[in-house]
């Protein structure tokens, strides 16, 4: 297992905040779900894949190899040296949408304004006109008061 020299405490809660750095170099978002491993050398973790195929994400007839899922349509195109000519369908490279952050004063302001404009509207539909959670908004309303 590799040292990266970088310590973290705990919280209160057993929580525990990922560097940056860590966060980047393993490809983790804001969102992702995590698998937790306890090894001989100690906790390891590793960004989770779910149970589909590594290069196809077909769920049938998979196989492990090397920390990876591998459906038998893939493995017998790596056999036959054309992962190319898969029969399956092909995951989009896409990368996952990050969600927008938006300043707090700006929304504080955008929701006085919409509550000025509409002041018998529910906070369901400020939420919406927001596009905000209904949580959130009641967060919002609380600070404006």
């Amino acid at each position: 297992m590799k040292n990266t020299g970088m310590t973290r405490p705990l919280d209160h809660l057993g929580r525990i905040v990922l560097p940056k750095e860590l966060r980047n170099s393993m490809n983790i978002n804001i969102g992702d779900a995590l698998d937790f491993f306890i090894t001989s050398e100690g906790l390891m973790i590793r960004k989770y894949t779910g149970v589909s195929c590594y290069f196809c994400s077909a769920v049938d007839n998979l196989s492990y190899f090397r920390d990876h899922l591998i459906c038998s349509d893939c493995i017998e195109n790596l056999k036959s040296d054309n992962p190319s000519s898969h029969s399956g369908e092909t995951r989009p490279a896409q990368p996952k949408k990050r969600r927008n952050y938006r300043n707090q004063t700006e929304l504080l302001h955008k929701l006085k304004q919409l509550m000025e404009k509409h002041p018998n509207v529910s906070q369901k539909e400020l939420a919406e006109m927001l596009e905000l959670s209904q949580g959130r908004v009641s967060q919002l309303k609380k600070l404006l008061l």
